[in-house]
Order: structure tokens, then C-alpha cells, then sequence
């Protein structure tokens, strides 16, 4: 079985994407410090999985550590880089934070792998990385524009860490996959987006809004140039997302690229935030709660995907609609209650 590290395989995402990975015949190794998520996500994920799985309580910016990881569970095939903290607003308010942890956790990823020759790498890219770009949809081939946050900042230098890396250090297969608005949770309910304390990402905010949990959600900015006013996003169902992952490792061992690939991760289909809290309460008939604020520094005012480079390179397309994604949020949500009540 080819066993693929996942670094922040507890997270969001990585939840998910360890899924995914099993799913299609990968023995995934897990390792996260639990900074931005829980260690009941393992439990969650040996019950939908049906294994057991490889967890180590490691942080990734520290070299020791992960290579006691790669010790213990070489050989691996491939590694998937999810680590890293995402939170636009608080990156803002705690540069720092982001630049030690996104930063140095890819170079002690990337020097290990070289260490061990783990030939195949998916990284965990973001739209940030475009900016606020003239053109709209935006291709892999988008110029770049300044990152409007310190995360987003983090995923520019990131991804030119990988390219000059690769261009000195030959024989590893790398794509960067840049998601959009990853939004949903597993249709069982057993996972989902899970932050901790006051959410930063919009749809937390509205499935706890929704449930009672915050008294308002407040959206920031109403005076955008966009059709109602609020920001545009292409939100994109987080299993989709993780599928694409699989699509991507499968690749990468087949077509051996010489060089990194990048790949917009998205619908190709922009939905603004008002039109996001619409179609909750039309799906759910659940009323959402909220006021319109001022502006968050850090938001790009719109943006969205043309995916058709995943499509036609890597097979791969989304299948669940925004009404899916906060269908399956909610579930969760509703099951994060039942957990919570005496």
C-alpha cells in the first residue's frame, strides 16, 4: 500500500483528504500539533475509514521531531503539505505567527523529503497568492498582484520556495493545488470545519450564527463593486476538494512533471457572501442572523476560478453545489450541538 505523510492531517482539509486517501487505496500518515483543530478528529476518522490510523503529535516546524516521523514510517511515496495556519484576519493582527509557522514548516518539510527521496509532493496553496487581479477568472498564468494579507504573503513565498527549490534539487514531483473557498463538511456529520474559539471563516460564523451560538454575523463590507455589494467568492465543498488531492498524487506518479504544476482548486462560479447566507436559510430554513460592518483589511473584493486546467490535466471537476455544501455544513454543525448539550 503506498503510505503518503499528511501534514495537518487533523485539520479541515487534511480531515477530509485522509478520506479521500483511503478511500482510493492510500495509507495515509498523520501528523499534527493540534494547534488549530482536535485530537477527536482521529477518532471521527477511524470510525468513517474503518482503520487505524498513524498519528503523531508533532509540530512541523520542528526538524527533530519530524524526522523521528520519518524514521519510524519511511518509505513513503508521497507527502501532502497541509500545515500551515489560514485565517486571513488573524494573520493581520499576528504576522509573525504566520510567517515562522507557514514559512518554516515547508522548508523542514521540503529538507526531509530530500533527506528520505520522497519522490511525489502535493502543497497546499491558496487564490491568495493572485491578489486582487485585474482579470477575472483567474488562470494559473494570472499575474500576481500583492498579497492582501500576510497569509496570503506566506503562500507567494511558499510557492517560490518550491520552485527554486526544485530548480537545484532535481527528482521530486510537486504540484501546488490553490484552493479558493473551501466550505462543507463530510456528509456524515463526523467531521467538519472546526475552529477554535470566535470563527474567522465566513461559514462557521453562519452555521453558528444559525444555531444560536454567536448573537450576530457580521458581514464586512456591503459597499464592494459587485452586484449586491458584498465580496465574491468561489466556494468549493471540501470533499471535492480533498478528492482532487487523490487526483494529484495519482498524477504526479503517472506523468513524473519535470517541473512544479500548479492547479486552480474551484467551481469556476462566484457566489457573494449575502447570496451565501440566502441560500443557507433556503436550504436549511434556518434564518441567519446579521449586520453589514465595515470592511476587514486583508479581503480581496472578488474572485474566482477557471479550473480548466484541473479538468483537463488532472480529471478533475467539482460535482456539489454551494445548496450541498451548506447542507452537509449544517449537518455538522447540528451534530457539534448534540455533542455539546447535557
Amino acid at each position: 500500500m503506498r503510505k503518503v505523510l499528511v501534514t495537518g492531517g487533523a485539520g479541515f482539509i487534511g480531515s477530509h483528504t485522509v478520506v479521500a486517501l483511503a478511500q482510493a487505496g492510500y495509507e495515509a500518515v498523520l501528523v499534527d500539533n493540534y494547534s488549530n483543530s482536535s485530537p477527536k478528529v482521529i477518532e471521527r476518522l477511524e470510525a468513517i475509514t474503518g482503520k487505524k490510523l498513524a498519528v503523531y503529535a508533532v509540530n512541523c516546524v520542528d526538524r527533530r521531531a519530524m524526522n523521528d516521523v520519518f524514521l519510524r514510517e519511511k518509505p513513503f511515496h508521497g507527502a501532502i503539505h497541509f500545515a500551515a495556519f489560514k485565517a486571513v484576519g488573524d494573520s493581520v493582527t499576528h504576522p509573525l505567527k504566520y510567517y515562522h509557522n507557514n514559512i518554516e514548516s515547508l522548508v523542514v518539510l521540503l529538507e526531509l523529503m530530500h533527506q528520505y527521496k520522497v519522490p511525489d509532493f502535493v502543497f497546499s496553496s491558496s487564490c491568495t497568492v493572485y491578489g486582487q487581479p485585474d482579470l477575472l477568472p483567474v488562470t494559473e498564468e494570472t499575474p500576481w498582484k500583492p498579497a492582501e494579507s500576510p497569509y496570503g504573503y506566506t503562500k507567494q513565498i511558499c510557492e517560490r520556495i518550491i520552485l527554486d527549490d526544485a530548480a537545484t534539487a532535481p527528482g521530486m514531483h510537486t504540484t501546488m493545488l490553490r484552493y479558493f473557498n473551501p466550505i462543507g463538511a463530510h456528509p456524515s456529520g463526523l467531521i467538519g470545519e472546526l475552529p477554535l474559539g470566535r470563527p474567522e471563516n465566513l461559514i462557521p460564523y453562519v452555521t453558528q450564527a444559525a444555531a444560536g451560538l454567536r448573537d450576530n454575523l457580521t458581514v464586512f463590507g456591503n459597499d464592494y463593486d459587485t452586484p449586491d455589494g458584498t465580496c465574491l467568492r468561489d466556494y468549493i465543498h471540501v470533499v471535492d476538494l480533498a478528492e482532487a488531492h487523490v487526483k494529484a498524487l495519482d498524477w504526479l506518479q503517472e506523468a513524473r512533471p519535470a517541473n512544479p504544476e500548479m492547479f486552480n482548486l474551484g467551481t469556476g462560479r462566484a457566489h457573494s457572501v449575502k447570496e451565501v447566507i440566502d441560500t443557507f436559510t433556503e436550504a436549511t430554513g434556518v434564518p441567519v442572523p446579521h449586520t453589514y460592518g465595515t470592511r476587514r483589511t486583508g479581503d480581496v473584493e472578488q474572485i474566482w476560478a477557471d479550473v480548466t486546467k484541473a479538468a483537463d490535466v488532472l480529471g478533475w471537476r467539482t460535482t456539489r453545489t454551494l445548496h450541498d455544501c451548506l447542507i452537509d455544513a449544517w449537518r455538522w454543525q447540528q451534530n457539534l450541538l448534540k455533542e455539546i448539550k447535557p
